[in-house]
């Protein structure tokens, strides 16, 4: 499988999924205009990679993200769980600037909802 990267955009984060290494990041802000075009490709291979791998990584350092990104990276997040309640090893770094308390209590609530996840808020 080829590695994804997709360069920041003043709309989009970085993504970068590196298959051999098992990681995936997203930084910067997200608020694409179409969602859909731009999660389409990173849902397609994460897809490809939980039904090969036995663990993978998942960093987000984001400042800023809309309702849309917010439920693409729930679904992420929910393909995660599966994955885990598989028996892959999954663990996800929520990093946010210290005393942003919006991108925390985000992290706080995305964690609420995985049992099987290893989650991890990391302040900066």
């Amino acid at each position: 499988m080829e590695n994804l990267t997709i360069a920041s955009t003043e709309r989009s984060p970085a993504v970068e999924f590196d298959f051999d290494k098992g990681r995936l990041s997203f930084r910067g802000e997200s608020y694409p205009e179409d969602a859909s075009a731009f999660f389409g490709p990173i849902f397609s291979a994460l897809d490809g990679f939980l039904s090969s791998r036995p663990a993978l990584a998942v960093q987000f350092e984001l400042a800023y993200f809309n309702s849309s990104s917010a439920k693409a990276f729930m679904n992420i997040l929910q393909k995660l769980e599966q994955a885990a309640q598989s028996g892959m090893t999954v663990c996800v770094d929520w990093r946010f600037a210290e005393g942003d308390d919006t991108m925390k209590e985000f992290g706080e609530d995305f964690a609420e909802d995985l049992e099987q996840v290893t989650f991890r808020l990391v302040p900066l």
